[in-house]
């Protein structure tokens, strides 16, 4: 077995605490998961896969060649979501036109006021990239701070599913993937991490993240231990949408 990605950040020391003071023992699925995607849209991916520092020319936000290989696995997540009626959740941003709801997102970057739509394109930043578009039974959130919960309906509709658990994909994972588990876990739920399918625009905090979540909020596993879970769960649990995606 490989060992884990952080690892390599980790030193003796920290290795020595995480072992003696009981973290990372595993929390195990639950029984009514749904699967949330976080932010998946061409703010965070560019519109096709190239290496970050060119992508983030055009589009600030953008995790480069990372995310375009998560959204293979992803799609792989949502195909076995489909296949047994288990509810997919994305999330993805909305601002106002002036953009004065960016609020507190623009004290900290110094490209803040460029607009979601970038010069010469036809994307909008927030819209999901198509290789995932959402299916007439998936949900979409809209959300404007970091955690899928803050100021969303994500709560309530979970809890209008039933679910007792969420695998989280997604980016950044040191950001937006990070917040939402935690107000999962916050919640009481059973949190689980797809790795491959999580990425960061930064190597280190994508690792350090998985680490920290892994100790104490949530399971991060392969996709295909996620993909053989879900094939283990009863078809036909959940009392899905039936209208067009959003």
């Amino acid at each position: 077995m490989s060992e884990p990605i952080w690892n390599q950040f980790l030193t003796e020391r920290d290795k020595q605490v995480f072992d003696a003071a009981g973290y990372a023992a595993p929390g195990g699925f639950g029984k009514r998961p749904a699967l949330l995607i976080i932010d998946v849209n061409y703010a965070f991916c560019g519109e096709s896969p190239e290496p970050i520092l060119e992508s983030i020319k055009r589009w600030r936000n953008s995790c480069g060649d990372e995310g375009w290989t998560s959204i293979g696995y992803i799609r792989k997540l949502i195909d076995a979501a489909h296949d047994k009626g288990i509810p997919v959740i994305y999330t993805t941003g909305i601002r106002r036109e002036d953009n004065w709801d960016s609020g507190s997102w623009s004290w900290k970057n110094s490209r803040s006021g460029e607009r979601e739509r970038t010069a010469g394109t036809n994307r909008d930043g927030n819209d999901i990239v198509d290789e995932i578009a959402p299916a007439p039974q998936d949900i979409v959130v809209r959300k404007q701070k970091p955690s899928g919960f803050f100021g969303t309906n994500m709560l309530s509709y979970l809890m209008l599913l039933g679910c007792d658990s969420v695998v989280v994909t997604g980016t950044t994972t040191s950001g937006c993937v990070r917040a939402t588990v935690l107000d999962a876990f916050s919640n009481n739920m059973h949190v689980a991490i797809a790795e491959e399918g999580c990425f960061d625009r930064s190597q280190a905090s994508h690792a350090i993240n998985l680490c920290d979540m892994n100790a104490k909020y949530a399971d991060v596993v392969k996709t295909d231990e996620v993909i053989a879970y879900f094939g283990g769960l009863p078809a036909g649990q959940f009392d899905l949408p039936k209208g067009n995606a959003a």
